[in-house]
């Protein structure tokens, strides 16, 4: 295992270990507690658990060496698995607003709702502090170690602090303002599952696109080729083609230079083009050139 997947891993295990806590307490807290909305917040935390389950299953994969049956390495094992987060998040977010919709439906039929106690107000307090924590803590690490899936993942975490606020926002509302105020609870929880499943939806859609073949950003191509064409004796660059595999790029072009030149000659300044990109995009860029001659001069 090489440093990155030890760090991703060590950044999943403490969010695994955070949100387990989190799910036995908000559970406890929502039955004792008598709130529905820290119940359905224990049911986001779930979805937390489970996505960095995900996470830990699927990078080991992504970092497998390239080998004859994925002789472009496995980087899409991660995609697939930040696209399979983005998706539990939508999820979790439409479970969310059925359940509060279907409370708002109840009380406004004359329909009584419970009070919740002092304990869910507590768990929801700390839940919200830590997740947030959490959240920092996981975005920082991903963005060190460039992966898409820890980074989903920390905007998962911070899904579960907003949904968290709009939990505490509720229970307080239920409890000190009156019973016809209880109402609170679950029209937050409505509030809340519409950003949550903008974030899923976030989330999902660079995935869709790389697992759909799309090229990169049209910044990301006119800096490609920007460097290609500063390799001297390259005259000019077109047929190029882009897309991602994972955490690297992909490109494809075909490379114009002087026919009169030797073949080696002509693979060195080749060879410049790749390392200036890789340079620029890291080593593990897929690079393929095609050697196009001009006529001779």
């Amino acid at each position: 295992m090489n440093q990155r997947e030890k760090e991703i891993y060590r950044v999943t295990l403490i969010g695994t270990a955070v949100n387990a806590v989190l799910i036995v307490l908000k559970f406890i807290a929502g039955i004792v507690g008598r709130s529905s909305a820290m119940v359905a917040d224990a049911v986001h935390s779930l979805s937390d658990f489970i996505t960095d389950v995900i996470v830990l299953i699927f990078v080991k994969i992504a970092g497998k060496p390239r080998d004859k049956g994925h002789e472009y390495g496995h980087g899409k094992f991660e995609t697939l698995a930040t696209l399979i987060i983005g998706l539990i998040l939508s999820i979790a977010g439409i479970a969310l607003m059925v359940n509060g919709i279907e409370k708002v439906i109840h009380s406004l039929g004359g329909g009584e709702l419970p009070q919740p106690t002092l304990i869910a107000l507590i768990i929801a307090l700390f839940s919200i502090g830590s997740k947030e924590w959490l959240y920092r803590f996981t975005l920082k690490r991903g963005r060190e170690v460039n992966s898409q899936a820890v980074i989903a993942n920390a905007w998962h975490h911070r899904s579960d602090a907003v949904s968290s606020v709009g939990t505490l926002i509720g229970i307080a509302g239920a409890m000190f303002l009156g019973e016809r105020w209880r109402i609170l609870d679950p029209i937050a929880a409505i509030v809340v599952s519409v950003f949550i499943i903008k974030s899923g939806y976030d989330i999902m859609r660079p995935c869709i696109d790389e697992l759909l073949e799309a090229s990169l950003p049209e910044e990301q191509e006119r800096e490609i080729m920007r460097l290609i064409k500063s390799v001297p004796g390259i005259i000019n660059v077109h047929n190029f083609r882009s897309r991602r595999i994972g955490n690297e790029i992909a490109v494809d072009f075909h490379a114009a230079m002087d026919g009169s030149q030797s073949l080696f000659e002509a693979h060195a300044k080749a060879s410049m083009a790749e390392k200036v990109i890789r340079d620029k995009f890291g080593e593990g860029s897929i690079i393929n050139v095609h050697m196009e001659p001009l006529k001779c001069s």
